[in-house]
């Protein structure tokens, strides 16, 4: 029997990895017979370089990095094989990297995230993929661009200052130092986000308060942003403002969009063809998924209903081990064939995830024999 394991990222607990190992475990002490195939996704976010290199035994590379306050830390990005570089934006630049006292997005920065991509294309890499999610900058990548060589200027003709306040005193683009080897490298951006920079379903309103801003904080950095896009357009000849995912990570989209000419895509639709998922799940008997909390927005195109949808479509049962259920998870009833949660108390998570999927495993399999069906 073979069995594809699938899960995401369970937030703050366990990363897609971790959770894949723990359900395997789970899964030997069911079916001792059993050959498991680890295969860890993610939508884009925070997971993504751990999910990719699972999945295709890349390489992790280590990089010296700005973070959103302009600190030097340690980061990491990951090699394929194939030429092609895996970026997560939350690695420099991530929400979880600080403390609730320091966050403003009035003045966190992307730079370190365009210290990972130059290290990326020192690599020699032709292809690079930029994980869009988990941020803690509100500076429309104009911080990545940064570092990739491009001079934002104020009227006065000296250097804009970091963050996304700062947009609000942008006169105008110098693109003449930028790093050449960007033009020979395809850049996707990946993410599960489809928000305009700016307005109403923008950057700053929606996604602005969790990342520290007030309601006046927010409106101030969506009128940034806003000038931002204008200058964009007028400088460089992009439009940026409405494009889908252009407001992902606080803006981030929009400049990979305007100076690297990326390609925005559906994370979990990127680590899917990468790690080839859709072949895996299609020879697999039985496919299992997870993710920290099954509630009622998990329909609604998030990473586990994206594997479901793909082992339904090859005739294969999946089986969903989240770590907890949250409100409206019923609604995930007729996409899974069984959801076993593991949240028990007690024991570690992994412990808790382990003994989730072996009660799972061992009812499925009950049923299966005595041909009874799923539900």
């Amino acid at each position: 029997m073979r069995i594809v394991v699938a899960p995401q990222e369970y937030k703050g607990t366990l990363t897609a990895r971790e959770a894949a190992e723990a359900i395997a475990t789970g899964v030997r002490r069911a079916l001792p017979e059993a050959e498991i195939d680890l295969a860890p996704v993610s939508d884009g976010g925070p997971g993504l370089v751990d999910a990719m290199l699972s999945a295709t035994h890349g390489r992790l590379m280590p990089a010296r990095v700005k973070d959103r306050l302009c600190r030097e830390i340690d980061a990491a990005w990951g090699l394929l094989d194939d030429d092609t570089s895996i970026i997560e934006m939350a690695a420099a630049s991530g929400l979880l990297l600080l403390t609730q006292d320091e966050r403003n997005p009035r003045l966190a920065t992307t730079y370190g995230v365009g210290q990972l991509i130059a290290a990326a294309l020192v690599s020699g890499s032709k292809r690079i993929i930029v994980g869009v999610g988990g941020s803690a900058t509100n500076d429309g990548g104009a911080g990545m661009a940064a570092a990739l060589g491009v001079r934002f200027l104020v009227a006065d003709g000296f250097e804009l200052a970091p963050g996304g306040a700062a947009l609000a005193s942008l006169d105008r683009i110098d693109m003449a130092a930028m790093d050449q080897r960007v033009a020979e490298t395809a850049f996707i951006a990946a993410t599960d986000v489809t928000n305009p920079l700016c307005g109403r379903e923008g950057a700053s309103l929606v996604y602005g308060p969790q990342k520290g801003a007030t309601i006046e904080m927010a409106q101030e950095l969506d009128a940034a942003l806003r000038r931002y896009g204008a200058i964009i357009e007028r400088d460089l000849g992009v439009s940026v403002a409405d494009v889908a995912g252009a407001g992902a990570a606080g803006g981030l989209g929009a400049g990979l969009i305007a100076f690297l000419g990326a390609e925005v895509r559906p994370g979990f639709g990127v680590v899917a063809e990468v790690t080839r998922l859709p072949e895996r799940v299609a020879a697999a008997d039985l496919v299992i998924t997870g993710e920290g909390r099954l509630d009622g927005q998990t329909a609604y195109g998030k990473t586990v209903s994206r594997v479901a949808a793909l082992a339904r479509e090859a005739g294969v049962p999946v089986i969903a081990v989240p770590g907890a259920l949250g409100e409206g998870w019923e609604e995930m009833r007729e996409a899974l064939d069984a959801i076993e949660a593991a949240d028990e108390g007690g024991n570690e998570p992994s412990e808790r995830l382990s003994a989730a999927v072996e009660r799972a495993v061992h009812s499925w399999y009950r049923r299966a024999k005595g041909g009874s069906g799923w539900r």
